[in-house]
């Protein structure tokens, strides 16, 4: 009898509840527990998760210790940590605000995120992926890239939880998270056809890139669905920077039959295209509507404010997050798949009805 009153004993911690026991009851990552019982200030855990740690621990009759000794042996290291690896972060907006929710995010859950840039080199990739495995408090790995694209994900790394960010492999083996360009390209330009535009100019990125082409089918797709005819020489091909912007613009609005709007890859490229219109004697919106993409942060204070499309990122660095956590910390079993985060559009001052007749 007694032999098997000392089994259950074992189940439940050995006689002696820990952290790690709390964390089972409660279905909780062992960094909430300690946040909780240690009381500290800054948390931004849910008080239901708070409850429900406070009544694991009064279940199995934790106490927290007064003091510490310092001759006890090394606690176990818990899986407190996202390792975050991208390959740039500091020429462009994006991987940082992806980073921001993916910090976020982890944070709320009692968790902190590592970030390592690898400037898309192979011997610093090998580094750092060395100094991540071999770190015990790493529970698992968001890998990014800047662009979204197409990647051979590290075989390193089948020996740890691992999410896709802004890239995907093929075949599928992890979970990837990309933004869903097609369907942003199609509500960019949904929004001019509304305000009853036909003639709709196409200012896109480098058009060997995955968002430069998605964004296009969205473009055309959006036409089709307005039953307007897409036209070629309406589409020019650009570089992402206001110069090139500016230079197609011009280039667009000197047709003999310009477009009445023009929708552009991104908000810097669209801040061209305004400029070009200036220099036409054109007013936005009341001669030619102007629209962005990105939502970057100087969409706000352009002359007139720009019409744009949100880039999603920060929403998809906390859906990295959240998967990440779910296999890592939870043991949920995720199969390979790729999910799309769209992106909402924010209509501002430089988009409006199409005039009846252009001065």
């Amino acid at each position: 009898m007694a032999k098997g009153n000392g089994r259950n004993l074992d189940k439940e911690g050995s006689g002696r509840p820990t952290m790690t026991d709390i964390a089972r009851i409660a279905g909780v990552s062992q960094s909430s527990v300690s946040l909780v019982l240690n009381e500290m200030s800054g948390s931004r855990i849910s008080q239901e998760t708070q409850q429900k740690v406070r009544e694991a621990a009064h279940k199995i009759g934790y106490k927290l210790p007064a003091t510490r000794s310092p001759v006890a042996a090394a606690p176990t290291v818990e899986k407190d940590t996202i390792a975050f690896i991208v390959d740039e972060i500091s020429t462009s907006p994006h991987p940082v605000v992806s980073l921001d929710g993916i910090r976020d995010y982890a944070f709320e859950q009692g968790l902190l995120v590592s970030a390592h840039a690898t400037r898309s080199n192979p011997d610093l990739e090998e580094a750092v992926l060395r100094s991540v495995l071999r770190d015990p408090s790493i529970a698992g790995v968001i890998y990014a890239t800047i662009f979204t694209r197409k990647v051979s994900v590290p075989k390193a790394l089948k020996s740890i939880p691992t999410v896709l960010l802004n890239c995907y492999c093929e075949p599928r083996q992890h979970v990837a998270i990309v933004p869903g360009e097609v369907a942003g390209g199609f509500t960019a330009t949904a929004h001019l056809t509304a305000l009853g535009h036909k003639r709709i100019g196409f200012i896109n990125g480098e058009p060997w890139m995955d968002a430069a082409m998605d964004r296009l089918k969205g473009y055309k797709q959006a036409l089709a669905t307005a039953d307007i005819a897409f036209d070629a020489s309406l589409v020019r091909d650009g570089d992402w920077l206001p110069l090139r912007g500016y230079e197609a613009g011009l280039d667009l609005l000197s047709m003999d039959n310009p477009p009445t709007a023009i929708f552009c890859g991104n908000d810097l490229m669209a801040i061209g295209v305004m400029e070009a219109a200036q220099e036409k004697g054109l007013r936005v919106p009341q001669d030619v509507s102007v629209m962005g993409y990105d939502d970057q942060e100087l969409a706000r204070y352009t002359h007139p404010p720009l019409s744009t499309l949100v880039l999603p990122n920060y929403e998809m660095g906390q859906k990295a997050a959240e998967i990440l956590i779910d296999m890592a910390i939870h043991g949920k079993q995720t199969r390979a798949m790729t999910i799309k985060v769209d992106g909402p559009l924010v209509v501002r001052e430089t988009t409006a009805a199409q005039r009846s007749a252009r001065a």
